[in-house]
Parts: structure tokens; sequence; C-alpha cells
């Protein structure tokens, strides 16, 4: 754990990442705080990846700076390695190796560390230590990939989109591990674009699109902003404009195209009858009506008028 008068464990002053004519990272400023699990959102092709990327000292960035413990990698890259712990988004193991034979092989590139048994343990795999990596499933393989970045017994550790493509008990086994991190007091730094997942773990998150931050604070204040409890998402028949509600109080309306429509709404008994009637009125057809509490998704949908998995 660090001292309380330790330097941020992280620091990413004016950084510029382009390939080509892409501008994957534009003038990012971002701090995250000892102790705390700071997520990263945004959709595929948002710059998250290279962002962390640039931080793991894997990238190099066109402008900008980056500190990680007060270190940099231009001067310190030796001592940071010692200090971090990188989980990628997919780890390639050799697949004839046990999980022991591979955690062990972690651990020997640290000078100190935790004991291969221990993290073992921690991750859960005990059971499955002499079993070999081939063999094992998508939740085991990431749980291994877990135990190869705590090994070290890092200060600071990067997850970048850690339960992609993982059943929900597999998602749910990492949620834990992490949550046992985080009162470990580890400062983790968490990508992903799943907002149940980063509603749960993650303390303060920033929303990042085209490069850029576009939302940051805690989960409950970025739900908080949208000025609104709940959300109405319909759709109707063909592309019909549909004037926004004025009269609905806390009513705020994103067209996203196709017929669809999503609504920031304070009171759902007042808001959707007058859906109903309006649509009524001018002859447009519903097709499709849900309800919901307001979450992280409605956040990035109502500030880019999109969802967050969409391409």
């Amino acid at each position: 754990m660090l001292p309380s008068n330790a330097p941020l464990p992280l620091s990413i002053r004016n950084l510029r990442k382009a390939y080509g004519n892409v501008q994957a990272v534009d003038s990012l400023d971002l701090e995250a705080y000892p102790g705390e699990c700071f997520g990263l959102l945004g959709p595929n092709g948002a710059g998250k990846t290279t962002t962390i990327e640039i931080c793991e000292g894997l990238t190099e960035p066109d402008t900008g700076s980056v500190e990680l413990l007060g270190l940099s990698w231009r001067k310190n890259a030796r001592e940071l390695r010692e200090r971090i712990g990188i989980q990628l988004q997919e780890t390639q193991f050799p697949e004839k190796l046990t999980v022991e034979e591979i955690v062990r092989l972690f651990r020997s590139f640290y000078q100190r560390g935790i004991s291969v048994s221990q993290i073992i343990e921690t991750v859960q795999l005990h059971e499955k230590k002499s079993a070999r990596a081939g063999t094992l499933s998508g939740g085991q393989k990431q749980r291994l990939a877990m135990a190869c970045a705590l090994v070290g017994d890092p200060e600071l550790l990067f997850l970048d989109e850690p339960t992609t493509g993982l059943d929900p008990q597999a998602r749910r086994h990492l949620w834990d591990l992490v949550e046992e991190l985080k009162r470990a007091g580890r400062t983790i730094i968490l990508t992903t674009h799943y907002m149940d997942e980063a509603e749960r773990l993650c303390d303060r998150v920033a929303v990042m699109d085209h490069g850029r931050i576009i939302a940051l604070g805690t989960p409950r204040e970025l739900v908080s902003s949208l000025g609104a409890e709940n959300i109405v998402e319909f759709a109707v028949e063909g592309d019909t404009a549909w004037p926004a509600l004025e009269t609905v109080a806390g009513f705020h309306c994103t067209h996203s195209g196709d017929g669809r429509y999503h609504l920031s709404v304070s009171e759902l008994h007042t808001s959707v009858p007058l859906v109903f009637g309006d649509l009524a009125r001018r002859g447009v057809k519903l097709t499709e009506l849900r309800t919901h509490s307001a979450t992280l998704e409605d956040v990035f949908v109502s500030l880019t008028g999109r969802n967050l998995r969409d391409d």
C-alpha cells in the first residue's frame, strides 16, 4: 500500500498519440489517486487501450507526459517494472506448461513479490495448479493472467478489459478478486466497456470518446448529472422526427437514429402516458418500449447520442 504522502499512482498531462490521420489520444489529462479503482470507459476505438499501453510503457506517445508512482518510463523503466502489474486484454500462455510453472516463471522476473502458492490460492486456481494452460477455460486463463500480474506484489495494477468474452460466472469471479485487491489498498486502473462492471468496481470513472475525456466523476455523480432517475427508451415505425416534450419536468430526449429515442425523465408515471398520447396524436406507431433506472450507459448516450457498444 502506498503511504499517504506518496506521489500520485498515475498522472497524465496533455497526452497525444496519432496513427496516421487517426488521433487515438487527443490532449488527455488524467489522475488516479492512491487506493482507488479508476475506470477508463468508452467504446471500441475510443482510445482506451492506446492510453493504457502508453501508461504501461508499451507504446511511445507523440507528445505529453505520463508519471507512474512519481516515475517515468524514460528515466525509471527498471524500477517501474518492479512496482506495477499488467493484465492485457488477452494473454497467450505456453499450452504445455502448468499453472504452477507459469506463475513460477513470472515470479522469477521480480526481486520481491508474493509466493507462488499464495498467489495461486488468491486467484482460486489451487485445484488447477498442475493443469496445463491449454486445458483451462476462458475464465481460468483470465485468473491465471491476473496471478501473473499480481505475483510481483505491485503497487499499481493495470487491468485492460479483463472480463471481455467471459461468461457471467467467470466475470463475477474476477469482480470478487478485484474487490479483494481494492480492500487491500492497491491502486487499480481498469478499462472496460461494461457499465455494470464499472458501477460495481470503480471509485471514479472517466468516459472516453474519440481520444478525449467527455465526463469524469464517481459513477453516482455521472448518473446524477443526467438530472433524472429513470430512462425511457422507445422506437417508432420509420424514422419520424419526434420533438421533445418540454412539458415534462426533467425531460431530455436523444434521437439515436433508426426511429429510436432515449429519454431521461423524473417520473415514469407522468412521462410514459405523455409519450403514448403524443405519438397517438401524431399518428406515429410505437414498435418498442423499455424503461429502467439510469446507468452509466445512459450517461454515454446522453453525451454522444449513441450506445457505448456501437461501432
